[in-house]
């Protein structure tokens, strides 16, 4: 495995992911054109998923893709979370919980750093976290059509969301416990 590897498979699909977030924002604040915006949103789902299955098959994991994957869902989740409050689809205080945990997590820095680390792996608990994010909002952009399945999205996606905002908290706190018994030195990865 080259970790240097730039021109990989994985990676192009996550910088298709990333042209993908002013796309949406553009969808869900301009036009209102929420089923568009949803359809932006599931396709990052699908790629985000597929470019770490790609990786792992094809043998392509690499540094980049590593910081490449992570960002993207942070802003895919920060994107929809904003362009959700503007339209006060959610509340605020959604956006003040989620950008709160990851300040608290931008306060492990100097101590990743102190072991050699950049960032920490991903756990299950990070992946579960960012799933329920990436299809809990999406599914409450469907809540807005005023039908029967629009209201069946509504539960659905506050399901999602709720679950998603409880487990990426339990997943920061998990992150720091992780951090604080870092030996001096350990393998790089990322938070989710």
């Amino acid at each position: 495995m080259n970790n240097d590897r730039i021109l990989t498979v994985p990676n192009g699909l996550s910088v298709l992911r990333l042209l993908g977030v002013p796309v949406f924002l553009w969808l869900v604040l301009v036009p209102q054109a929420d089923g568009w915006a949803f359809l932006v949103l599931a396709i990052a789902g699908i790629t985000d998923w597929l470019d770490g299955a790609l990786a792992r098959m094809l043998n392509q994991q690499s540094r980049v893709g590593a910081l490449l994957d992570p960002a993207a869902d942070r802003l895919y989740i920060a994107a929809t979370i904003i362009g959700l409050a503007i339209r006060s689809i959610i509340p605020w205080w959604i956006v003040i919980v989620l950008v709160a945990r990851d300040v608290v997590l931008l306060g492990l820095i100097p101590l990743l750093r102190k072991h050699g680390m950049l960032v920490l792996p991903v756990t299950m608990l990070g992946k579960a976290a960012t799933f329920c994010l990436l299809w809990g909002f999406p599914t409450l952009l469907l809540s807005t059509f005023d039908t029967w399945w629009g209201t069946l999205a509504g539960a659905a996606g506050w399901a999602f969301s709720l679950w998603g905002v409880s487990l990426y908290w339990w997943a920061g706190v998990d992150y720091i416990r992780t951090a604080r018994a870092l030996p001096e030195s350990g393998p790089s990865g990322h938070m989710a």
